[in-house]
């Protein structure tokens, strides 16, 4: 049995659809992580929040199942926040300029606002 390095949960919480994703995203990871928010997109959800507090680490591959998910938000009219960066998290997405495309938030609870 293969185990996953990133456990994905998807509740609907006040007017957003909430994502949380915990331990690590990378190249064995996105595709899944990709997949959740793509469905959340698809089922016509304009607000999603991706909860990271407990997201131990992002990879490019990570990073580019995001982008992706972000694209295809925006093309629907939607947007998407991010909430509690871990400090060397948030580190990658400032390296990488990805810091300029998503809103980020302290909170959960202030993304959702």
């Amino acid at each position: 049995m293969v185990r996953m390095s990133v456990q994905i949960h998807t509740a609907k919480e006040g007017n957003a659809t909430v994502v949380q994703l915990q331990g690590k995203v990378d190249a064995t990871s996105a595709p899944s992580v990709e997949q959740a928010l793509v469905s959340v997109i698809d089922s016509g959800e304009k607000k999603l929040v991706i909860d990271c507090a407990g997201l131990d680490f992002i990879s490019s591959a990570g990073l580019r199942s995001l982008l992706l998910a972000v694209k295809k938000m925006k093309a629907a009219g939607g947007g998407i926040a991010l909430a509690a960066l871990q400090p060397h998290v948030k580190e990658v997405f400032d390296i990488s300029g990805f810091s300029s495309l998503f809103v980020i938030h302290g909170s959960k609870a202030d993304a959702i606002k």
